[in-house]
């Protein structure tokens, strides 16, 4: 894991959270935010999201990817989620219109897995925002649709949300209010993570999250770890635990 060594002295900060205003939306299905690395052999965790869908199917949003060869993406994740008896099936939302389109909003409407992959966290955030297809997204996992954002999806579901440029905060689609997420925090560089945890408002936690390695929560509210490696949440610049995170959590 990267070592982001002790809290720094404290510069410059956004506008503090109240104590009592960590919040999360009402959900009915699982959430998993990935560190990156997804579709591979650590990501133990998809086998357990696999289950909890009810569904052979998978529905891929290779958004983030799509100036990084997309179809390269989807095909990794078909041939990894056979391995599983699964099967993924790719919806090429890759700009603005495509969110738009009628058509991409009922198959997303109708997913039971829905799995936005790495790459642009900008990108995926404007060609998202409030769109048909983020409305579809969010009213089938407030349906009981398995919801998994891997690196760049996991960024953008929280708000505020990691700015990869710098490591300092921005607006992200808001889905986890008031939790932020550092991916790849095994491979991330040291000096943003300790930029981006110095810069959290008070009482933010800020998830630390390793490649092939998830941060889930499950329909009854409890947070858990699943993958290959770990996952750290700090708060006011230290360690905090997973019961930092709104709501119950399920260990940590």
């Amino acid at each position: 894991m990267a070592l982001v060594g002790p809290p720094l002295a404290r510069g410059p900060r956004l506008a503090a959270l109240p104590l009592g205003d960590a919040s999360f939306e009402p959900m009915s299905g699982w959430l998993a935010l990935i560190g990156g690395g997804e579709w591979r052999d650590g990501c133990s965790f998809d086998r357990t999201l696999l289950t909890a869908s009810g569904d052979a199917g998978v529905t891929i949003l290779p958004t983030a990817a799509a100036y990084e060869h997309p179809e390269r993406a989807v095909a990794w994740a078909e041939n990894y989620f056979e391995k599983l008896g699964g099967r993924a099936n790719a919806l090429m939302v890759l700009a603005r219109g495509d969110a738009e389109d009628k058509a991409n909003a009922a198959a997303v409407r109708e997913s039971r897995f829905i799995y936005l992959s790495g790459g642009s966290p900008m990108h995926l955030r404007s060609v998202l925002k409030d769109s048909m297809v983020w409305n579809a997204l969010v009213a089938a996992w407030s349906d009981g649709a398995v919801l998994a954002g891997s690196s760049a999806g996991a960024m953008v579901l929280c708000d505020p949300m990691v700015d990869p440029r710098g490591g300092a905060f921005t607006l992200g689609l808001g889905l986890v209010a008031q939790v932020a997420v550092i991916p790849h925090h095994d491979t991330w560089s040291p000096e943003k993570a300790r930029r981006t945890i110095t810069l959290a408002p008070r009482h933010l936690p800020v998830v630390a999250i390793d490649e092939q390695t998830a941060l889930l929560r499950d329909p009854a509210g409890g947070w858990s770890v699943q993958g290959a490696g770990q996952v750290v949440v700090f708060q006011n610049g230290a360690e905090a635990g997973l019961g930092a995170l709104p709501g119950p959590t399920a260990g940590g």
